[in-house]
């Protein structure tokens, strides 16, 4: 099953971050970075709103999709296949932004920043996104959250919350895949796990200041029905 797709059932309806994004983009000078940009869920967005996108992610299929919604709607948006943790691109950006946790999916996080530090313009802004604390939660206890779901040329996709799991270090959050063929037969299992590193705003901080950044004050991205809040630590260049 293509990885953009289970990518958009999962993350692509989320908009509760995106005036915080848009608001950023247009107080700071310079092109943005959307750092794990994924099917262009920001990058298309601010794109839109007339700024100089760049979009970096490790999966190439997302950004194939991404690529290919930006000239369907005729916008621009440079498109990078690379790691977070240590990246090269020929631009310096006014704001890089790390949406939707994804600074917590690094093991380590010390050549994010550096690289991040060395992309920035001078004064520019680096806005990284952490998720509020999450609760512990098993499907086996009988509490049942609703499943992602969507309906692509017949067949039925649903994505089901089955368990988060605190550890001392990481927060592993399950997930069953479910696949629906047309008329209900094949019905196709998988299962994804994701770990979260259970980072705070003061260790982030801490790590910008390690790097040469300077705090500024936190935003919050208050939580929706589907999703938790958000923390967005800003560190000035």
């Amino acid at each position: 099953m293509s990885v953009a797709v289970w990518h958009d059932i999962e993350c692509g309806a989320y908009t509760a971050d995106l005036p915080l994004w848009r608001g950023l983009a247009a107080a700071e000078a310079g092109p943005v970075l959307d750092v794990g940009a994924g099917t262009g869920r920001v990058a298309l967005d601010l794109a839109a709103a007339g700024h100089e996108v760049w979009a970096l992610d490790r999966e190439p299929e997302l950004l194939d999709v991404l690529a290919a919604r930006a000239a369907a709607r005729g916008l621009r948006v440079d498109v990078v296949v690379g790691d977070a943790r240590d990246f090269a691109l020929a631009r310096r950006f006014g704001l890089i932004i790390v949406p939707m946790q994804t600074v917590q999916l690094l093991p380590a996080r010390g050549g994010f920043f550096a690289s991040a530090r060395r992309h920035l313009a001078p004064g520019g802004l680096l806005a990284i996104a952490i998720s509020g604390e999450l609760e512990a939660f098993d499907a086996a206890s009988g509490l049942l959250l609703p499943p992602d779901v969507a309906e692509i040329g017949g067949w039925r996709y649903e994505s089901h919350p089955v368990a988060v799991r605190l550890e001392p270090r990481v927060a592993r959050i399950e997930r069953l895949r479910r696949t629906i063929a047309p008329g209900g037969d094949p019905v196709t299992d998988a299962h994804d796990v994701i770990e979260l590193a259970r980072v705070g705003v003061p260790e982030l901080e801490a790590e910008g200041r390690a790097a040469g950044l300077a705090p500024e004050p936190v935003r919050s991205i208050p939580p929706t029905r589907e999703h938790v809040g958000s923390e967005v630590v800003l560190l000035r260049g």
